[in-house]
């Protein structure tokens, strides 16, 4: 009888032993896993830095200072615009230069709207505009912007250059775009929703002629720096925007 408990022992010991091992090899397998996917993560950011993730305003600021206000909402991972009275624009915290800058946009039915670089904060600037040119953001559909001239519809370098495809998507669907200033080499572009729609310089006198054939012409500072912040514009009508990031260019 007590051989047989003996071996009763015995046999839940080695059972017991070859559960830690196992529990043991779980263990470091998630561990491997995690540690892998921390990696991959880190290596499909590839340089981007997050200016918004759909959690919070952080790197972003009222236009000439102050904490984001509550017209800005946070709905559905995405930033929201709603027209009111306390309503503005919104710049980054941080200047850039040389970058690459991935966003989404959604424009409400009838709606107007877009983003800027280069812009300078000072009290005699009363709006982002003055200062940094702008891709629009529009429902080409409904906003009369949109028949005033190709280069003030959807995706265009505002008021300078058109975009050379239409792209865009109905109000009330997200699109994609992706815009690229490069001091170095002298080269700007817009992709929307995939395909590259303009290019143009971003300095220089060809920049210089740009402007002055626009709407811009004698605007004290309009377009002149080449290090400035990133705006989001109120333009009266709800906007929204996601998945903001930047890459810096070296």
């Amino acid at each position: 009888m007590k051989t047989i408990n003996y071996l009763f022992i015995a046999s839940l010991a080695m059972m017991s032993c070859k559960q830690q091992n196992n529990d043991k090899t779980a263990s470091e397998e998630s561990i491997k896993t995690e540690t892998e996917a921390t990696q991959e993560l880190a290596s499909n950011n590839d340089g981007w830095k997050i200016l918004f993730d759909g959690t919070n305003f952080d790197s972003w600021h009222m236009f000439n200072g102050g904490e984001v206000n509550d017209s800005w909402t946070i709905k559905d991972d995405a930033m929201v615009l709603t027209p009111s009275e306390n309503a503005g624009n919104i710049v980054t915290n941080e200047e850039f230069k040389n970058f690459e800058l991935s966003l989404e946009w959604k424009i409400s039915e009838g709606g107007n709207s877009g983003f800027f670089w280069g812009v300078q904060e000072d009290k005699k600037y009363k709006e982002p505009y003055q200062t940094g040119p702008e891709i629009q953001v529009l429902d080409n559909e409904r906003h009369p912007d949109a028949k005033a001239g190709e280069t003030h519809q959807a995706g265009a370098l505002y008021d300078m250059i058109a975009p050379s495809e239409k792209v865009a998507r109905p109000a009330g669907e997200w699109n994609t775009c992706i815009l690229v200033i490069n001091h170095k080499t002298n080269q700007g572009s817009v992709t929307l929703n995939g395909t590259e729609i303009v290019k143009f310089p971003v300095h220089g006198d060809k920049w210089e002629e740009m402007i002055a054939n626009s709407k811009f012409k004698g605007w004290d500072g309009f377009g002149a720096s080449e290090t400035g912040k990133i705006g989001l514009q109120y333009h009266g009508d709800e906007v929204s925007f996601r998945n903001i990031k930047i890459k810096e260019l070296n």
